[in-house]
């Protein structure tokens, strides 16, 4: 790791981790970073914090983000570096007018939630849980339980960022017909349907586009063929939970797997909880000891470009991917 001479820069850590384990996470690279974090997780504290600040590490929790008013109470602020793949809450449009980058985490996980997706479907297809839960009960529905099998099933992907692309590439190599939607199409070796015909012509329906005012409500599960599945590790808001409900309940959907709700942790009175056909996850599926692993090298990767002015990647808004410094007078 080569670090160039300089003024150390003013680095804020958002992440609900301790300042020392931090500490140690920055190794060497510490040296050309002067590193703190709020005095508490509240918005008082996060303001106060940002007053000297030229680069944030972001609460991956969201509990914690940069709207344009912690932008404007950054004058000096240069950086943003989100670890995870979502974004929510930063005000990507708030940053860019102030020519700071955000870079996420995008990649990393891809692996941990295209298995996760993959498994889901499996178990939804094969029933799992049902079965499971009848030997429990001291049943033995061998002949009722309706397993099927995955192999050769249509299915359809809903955004083909590297999430999207690593599960067309399981489910492909599982025997499966895949095709794909996103805003804008790839050269890839799956064909490409328009939204509309992919939701009505898949047998399991595997979500993983980010969210976004474009997309809050994008999936109508409505439109799905009778008994199809649904999977969704995007967001929660990405999917119509009232029509999931509806279709769920009125037996159109053969059921749906979700690591992703609305509101998170999923309430206790969410009638979500109370759907037989639903296999529930606590957002777990990008959370793996691999998948951090490469987001604290990603994450450490971008610090070092930052500071030493080469380009960061993974870069969301559309600004300049090389770091520079701001003065607080300047700022507009």
């Amino acid at each position: 790791m080569s670090l160039e001479a300089g003024p150390a820069w003013k680095v804020v850590a958002l992440p609900p981790l301790p300042e020392e384990g931090l500490r140690r996470l920055l190794g060497p690279l510490g040296e050309r970073i002067s590193l703190s974090v709020p005095a508490a997780r509240d918005r008082a504290a996060l303001l106060d914090a940002l007053g000297e600040a030229e680069i944030v590490v972001g609460d991956w929790t969201a509990e914690l983000s940069l709207d344009a008013e912690a932008v404007h109470a950054a004058p000096r602020l240069a950086f943003v570096q989100q670890p995870s793949v979502g974004v929510d809450g930063h005000d990507l449009g708030a940053l860019a007018d102030a020519g700071v980058p955000l870079s996420n985490a995008g990649g990393v996980s891809a692996i941990g939630v295209a298995e996760w997706c993959l498994a889901a479907a499996l178990a939804l297809s094969r029933r799992l849980l049902d079965a499971d839960a009848a030997v429990r009960a001291g049943r033995w529905p061998q002949l009722d339980l309706g397993p099927r099998e995955l192999y050769g099933s249509r299915v359809g992907v809903v955004g083909f960022g590297p999430i999207g692309e690593t599960c067309a590439r399981m489910f492909g190599g599982y025997g499966c017909e895949v095709s794909y939607w996103s805003r804008t199409p790839r050269e890839v070796p799956y064909a490409y349907r328009e939204l509309d015909e992919l939701i009505a012509g898949s047998d399991v329906l595997v979500v993983v586009i980010a969210l976004s005012e474009e997309t809050r409500g994008l999936v109508d599960p409505s439109r799905m063929p009778a008994g199809s599945l649904l999977v969704n590790a995007a967001r929660g808001a990405v999917v119509n939970s009232a029509a999931l409900l509806s279709a769920l309940n009125s037996g159109h959907l053969g059921g749906a797997a979700l690591d992703v709700f609305d509101s998170e942790p999923l309430p206790p009175d969410d009638p979500l909880r109370d759907s037989p056909r639903l296999l529930l996850s606590p957002h777990v599926a990008g959370v793996t000891p691999q998948s951090t692993g490469r987001m604290i090298r990603l994450v450490l990767d971008n610090l070092e470009a930052a500071v030493n002015g080469r380009p960061v990647t993974n870069v969301v808004n559309g600004v300049d991917t090389v770091v520079r410094r701001h003065s607080r007078v300047t700022r507009p």
